[in-house]
């Protein structure tokens, strides 16, 4: 049970329920290849079948962490964060980006678009899902649209979202993990009929990192 104080804290965002943390290379999207420190937070009701952090879901598993001791991690390491989770928009995330941004660290978020936008960020992911479809207000602001296509009907769910987005972000699709070997050739062959789009890959799956 979580006190009126830490609750507080929370609320403000100088507190959040951190499951992970680690240094490792971005496998996904535009940024592949790229060293960044992951904070992953835990809490998401978007409920994807195919989640691979299922884990993260429920909040009270995590014990709130107070943010600054997560930025003074950051900060031994690297000059980009990754702020993923579970579903990182369901927390105030404007005292996180504003320390990290102070401290001339890039902040990127991966979402599902499900809530409202709080923080500071040089890199919006957004990654919407059918079974919680993102707010209109944060279309226009991605910067990268990564769609995960599990069947061929993703790829019209795909296009339909790409409508909404502004003309300059990054098209990504990526093969969901365990369909990968049937779905990659059908991504390929869209992408070269489509090539406004590009392809994704897990890459830390197949480099065995996390």
């Amino acid at each position: 049970m979580i006190n009126d104080h830490i609750q507080q804290q929370i609320n403000k965002g100088k507190m959040l329920p951190l499951m992970e943390e680690f240094y490792t290379i971005q496998g996904e999207g535009f940024h592949s290849g790229k060293a960044a420190y992951f904070i992953r937070i835990g809490g998401c009701d978007v409920g994807c079948h195919w989640c691979d952090v299922k884990e993260s879901w429920n909040a009270e598993l995590h014990p709130p962490t107070k943010t600054d001791a997560i930025v003074e991690n950051v900060k031994k390491y690297t000059k980009t964060v990754v702020v993923t989770g579970g579903e990182p928009l369901m927390w105030n995330l404007d005292y996180i980006t504003n320390s990290l941004q102070k401290n001339k660290i890039k902040t990127h978020i991966e979402t599902s678009g499900a809530y409202e936008l709080t923080g500071k960020w040089d890199w919006i992911c957004l990654s919407p899902k059918k079974t919680k479809l993102p707010l209109k207000t944060i279309y226009p602001k991605a910067n990268e649209l990564k769609i995960i296509i599990v069947t061929k009907n993703d790829f019209k769910f795909a296009e339909k979202q790409a409508g909404k987005v502004a003309s300059n972000c990054e098209l990504f699709l990526q093969p969901e993990w365990s369909k990968r070997e049937i779905m990659i050739p059908l991504i390929v062959a869209y992408v070269m009929k489509n090539p406004q789009w590009k392809i994704s890959l897990q890459t830390h799956k197949y480099l065995n990192i996390p």
